[in-house]
């Protein structure tokens, strides 16, 4: 759109038939095994009041995750779950237990062979964190792959659960290589939130992870939403939501997939009718969505089911981090976890985008706030520092 500093596409393909993608049986296990864990509580959906008035919509819902097992973010839905599952299987396959529980995995039942076994993955921060954790849970030794622009907060953050963090050259997507050359070489668990041709199963429990945030948000609406704000990334998150929206209210709520302009993975794939990807640093504050390819599983569901794309600036994100940091009840949200929020604010005062997505005083919107300060020290520094370009949603700065 001429003269703004984001893009909007409209998806071409939205409707069409599909393939099903996260299996109901597959959910519903996900969902007993997750709320059984020690310490799972739902976590809060905030009303907006503030930012839907001065948008002029009906409501503007926000899913906090922070709060999330205290981790800090939705990832630990995702990764912990599918540790478990992978864990299992490698415990079935070695004759020690048909199906071991994760609470049989945690209470060290099986400790002697859990430790022989070393999970591995490759991340941008909140996953490797999920899987370090989830690996120190259940009793395996665990080993992260990242890129050089993984900040040494979250790197810590890994440490901290016992794994061990090895940094390889290139961007994401050259870690999801080195992560799955080193497993196949080693004979490691691979527990990627990604998917490619031959590797999905296990981005599969990932993602029906993921499904359990979308469904507390709509089991706590007081209303349907009419559009819901999502992340980007690889898209597993962005698909996650997708399938509980259509399993909940069919084709009625649209879905906007927001992604950083530096890595819009998601956006470019809908552009060229086909999974693309972005090459380069992928260089953006937006570090857990700094993807270059997206995941095989989430495209397979978002090429028929998002609504539309955007790709927004990192000055957008950063400014929707002090919009929730400066309200009178602050919320700590991370760079990714804004991006929803900040593609909002972008298009709700766009009249051209307006009209592309239908926003308007009856709109109710749900956007999914995914991390809090997973690196406090960064966090710190967007919110306060002097010389950030504020601009693209400064009427919300006040």
């Amino acid at each position: 759109m001429t003269g703004h500093p984001f893009r909007l596409l409209p998806n071409p393909r939205h409707g069409v038939p599909g393939v099903v993608v996260l299996p109901e049986g597959g959910w519903r296990r996900a969902r007993a095994a997750i709320t059984a864990w020690p310490g799972y509580a739902p976590t809060p959906l905030i009303a907006l009041g503030d930012v839907a008035s001065a948008l002029g919509l009906a409501t503007v819902h926000y899913k906090d995750e922070a709060p999330r097992f205290g981790l800090g973010s939705f990832k630990a839905l995702g990764g912990a779950h599918a540790v478990s599952r992978v864990m299992a299987q490698e415990l079935a396959r070695r004759g020690v237990a048909k199906d071991a529980t994760p609470g049989e995995l945690e209470s060290g039942r099986y400790a002697s062979e859990t430790a022989s076994i070393t999970i591995t993955c490759a991340t941008d921060g909140n996953h490797g964190r999920s899987v370090a954790w989830g690996a120190r849970r259940f009793g395996a030794r665990c080993v992260i792959f990242v890129h050089r622009g993984v900040s040494q907060g979250r790197r810590d953050a890994i440490a901290a659960f016992g794994a061990e963090v090895r940094e390889v050259p290139g961007n994401y997507d050259d870690s999801v290589r080195a992560s799955d050359a080193a497993a196949r070489e080693g004979g490691w668990l691979l527990v990627s939130d990604t998917s490619w041709p031959g590797y999905t199963e296990v981005p599969r429990d990932v993602m029906q992870g993921y499904r359990l945030m979308a469904e507390e948000a709509l089991d706590a609406l007081p209303a349907a939403p009419t559009h819901v704000f999502v992340q980007g990334g690889v898209g597993g998150v962005a698909a996650a939501v997708s399938v509980a929206l259509r399993a909940r209210h069919g084709r009625g709520p649209r879905l906007i997939v927001a992604e950083p302009e530096r890595a819009a993975c998601l956006l470019a794939s809908a552009e060229a009718g086909a999974p693309t990807a972005v090459p380069g640093e992928l260089d953006t504050i937006m570090a857990g969505l700094a993807c270059g390819e997206p995941s095989l599983l989430a495209w397979q569901e978002l090429e028929r089911a998002a609504f539309a794309f955007m790709a927004i600036p990192d000055s957008a994100a950063i400014a929707a981090m002090r919009l929730l940091a400066g309200r009178e009840l602050p919320i700590e949200a991370g760079e990714s976890g804004v991006a929803g929020l900040a593609a909002l604010a972008l298009a709700a005062q766009d009249p051209a985008a307006q009209a592309v997505l239908g926003l308007g005083e009856g709109s109710r919107i749900l956007i999914f706030g995914t991390e809090g300060a997973t690196d406090r020290g960064l966090y710190e520094r967007l919110v306060t520092a002097p010389d950030v370009d504020t601009s693209p949603i400064a009427p919300l700065l006040g």
